[in-house]
């Protein structure tokens, strides 16, 4: 095997690009809550917060998969694990020592806030946060008898992945003290809708390869499931308006915010049509558009 190819399914592996979007979503957080580049040593704690977040997306996909591994073999025979790009032993490894890296960061990070003044007592927030993705991941991943099992239970799992999305925002504004900035709980409820639809509607996309599981899909049926995921999503497009009416963002950037709302109704025609994949990824880039255009809105 090349070394090319190595690279590229560590990568994959790791789900690298949305991996990495966990350490941009910090850097929004820090930005919602400063309004500009946060400087000096919030500036590190901010990196920090990132590159921890990063770790720990990128030990969580690989956790997936190596969990997964027998169900992929079947699904997904040719991601690293089931196709033998990447042996378990070493995934394992390499999951372990990025949990690690990701505490090592969030240590550091809490040294640093020590050396400012009431410092620790405004950044402690970020522990809780992190603690709490740690017990979102466990729960959701393990299926021992001290877990929740949330993955096998469907909707609860759905809930319990898109708080940890919603949940980088707030560890991004934790490090920078500020985090109940309204700026900030607008954006995690937007963040958390979003990925609450779009989550609904991959386990849709995935049934014929979910063994063991009992998804929203399965229980009430593609059709009423894919209705709830564009009944979640409209209550997404108030999430994104509401902030601009109260005026937590200026009124008069609404204006940012709609290209990531016509996206939205996109999504809706493939529902309709059972273009589940579609709609899915759909909802991402309405996502993306969204955070742009609310990121830009509190910068200028």
């Amino acid at each position: 095997m090349s070394e090319q190819s190595t690279v590229s399914s560590w990568f994959r592996l790791f789900r690298f690009g949305n991996s990495l979007t966990g350490l941009i979503g910090v850097i929004f957080g820090s930005l919602l809550a400063l309004g500009e580049a946060p400087k000096g040593d919030l500036a590190s704690i901010t990196i920090l917060h990132g590159l921890s977040v990063w770790a720990f997306m990128c030990s969580w996909n690989a956790l997936n998969d190596i969990l997964d591994i027998e169900i992929d073999k079947l699904n997904q025979p040719t991601r690293p694990l089931p196709s033998g790009k990447i042996s378990l032993n070493n995934a394992k490894t390499v999951t372990a020592v990025l949990m690690c890296f990701s505490l090592f960061c969030l240590v550091y990070a809490g040294y640093i806030s020590s050396t400012i003044q009431d410092g620790f007592e405004n950044w402690f927030p970020s522990i809780l946060i992190w603690l709490m993705a740690i017990f979102l991941l466990t729960n959701y991943e393990s299926s021992s008898n001290y877990s929740l099992k949330l993955k096998e239970k469907g909707l609860p799992g759905n809930i319990a992945i898109s708080l940890s999305v919603g949940m980088v925002i707030l560890f991004g504004a934790a490090g920078v003290f500020d985090l109940t900035h309204p700026r900030v709980i607008s954006l995690f409820f937007i963040g958390f809708s979003y990925n609450l639809a779009r989550e609904i509607v991959k386990d849709i996309e995935d049934m014929g390869g979910d063994e063991g599981r009992n998804t929203l899909g399965m229980r009430i049926g593609v059709e009423k499931t894919r209705i709830l995921a564009w009944v979640i999503l409209l209550f997404t497009m108030v999430a994104i308006l509401a902030p601009f009416a109260l005026e937590i963002f200026p009124p008069h950037h609404l204006l940012l915010a709609i290209p990531g709302l016509m996206v939205i109704f996109l999504v809706k025609r493939k529902l309709a049509y059972a273009e589940d994949r579609n709609a899915q990824l759909l909802i991402k880039k309405s996502l993306q558009l969204t955070l742009l255009g609310l990121i830009i809105s509190s910068l200028i």
